[in-house]
């Protein structure tokens, strides 16, 4: 038996705690993320001879440094390299919730996008077409509707075949304005000189660019304790004239 950890992400009110609760049953506890006063739930579940925990993120709609629940759902994709992260999205806000799924993608490859609550969209004659969304985001992409069971068996089998390795995922890479990406090229070997690829490298870029001092701040607390220095390439500010 091999045991894996599974994010569970999404804005709020998509139904993610009821999917976390469908899958963990009673096997799970609550209490707060160390040092902060967010609320951690973890539970746990078994399928094909395998065990899992599954982790439930805070509902963010992004993953940027805004407030305590966006720094621990990102704190833990990068840092701690869950095995798969599950993006639980809204069906009947699809467009909206699909700037966080955006944001996991750009930080890890080992995703699976869940588009729940697909009996709500139904009833209001929301018709999606998953297989060109995969396709779009190179992920799978579920739909389902967790309170009911629906979709549950298939987002089972799809997380066994993610961490097993029996699909590849392929994510999408948004592209910005060449501006942007001559900078990210720029940064790239710098990062990778420091840390090098065990954190995704055109993300910590982006973070970079944006000034984003409380993940380098934590970067660099992380390298303090190991035999690398962080030492961050500075740019102009972005509000500069």
């Amino acid at each position: 038996m091999r045991h894996y950890r599974i994010a569970l992400a999404g804005n709020p009110n998509t139904g993610k705690s009821t999917l976390f609760n469908e899958l963990t049953g009673l096997r799970q506890h609550t209490g707060n993320w160390p040092g902060k006063t967010v609320l951690h739930a973890e539970g746990s579940f078994s399928y094909q001879g395998n065990s899992y925990t599954l982790i439930d993120l805070p509902g963010t709609y992004s993953l940027f440094s805004n407030s305590a629940d966006e720094e621990v759902a990102r704190d833990y994709i990068i840092f701690e390299k869950p095995d798969a992260t599950i993006v639980v999205l809204d069906a009947t806000s699809l467009e909206r919730n699909m700037n966080l799924a955006l944001q996991v993608l750009e930080m890890t490859e080992q995703v699976i996008i869940c588009i729940n609550l697909m009996d709500e969209a139904r009833k209001i004659g929301i018709q999606i077409d998953e297989k060109k969304i995969a396709s779009r985001l190179g992920v799978p992409v579920i739909k389902m509707a967790a309170r009911n069971g629906e979709g549950i068996d298939l987002l089972l089998k799809t997380l066994h075949q993610l961490v097993t390795g029996k699909i590849s995922p392929q994510p999408l890479t948004i592209q910005y304005s060449k501006e942007i990406e001559e900078k990210i090229d720029e940064l790239i070997p710098h990062i990778q000189n420091l840390i090098g690829n065990s954190y995704p490298t055109r993300w910590i870029a982006l973070r970079l660019l944006d000034g984003d001092e409380s993940f380098v701040q934590l970067l660099k607390e992380k390298y303090s304790k190991g035999k690398l220095q962080f030492n961050p390439i500075r740019f102009p500010s972005k509000h500069a004239n």
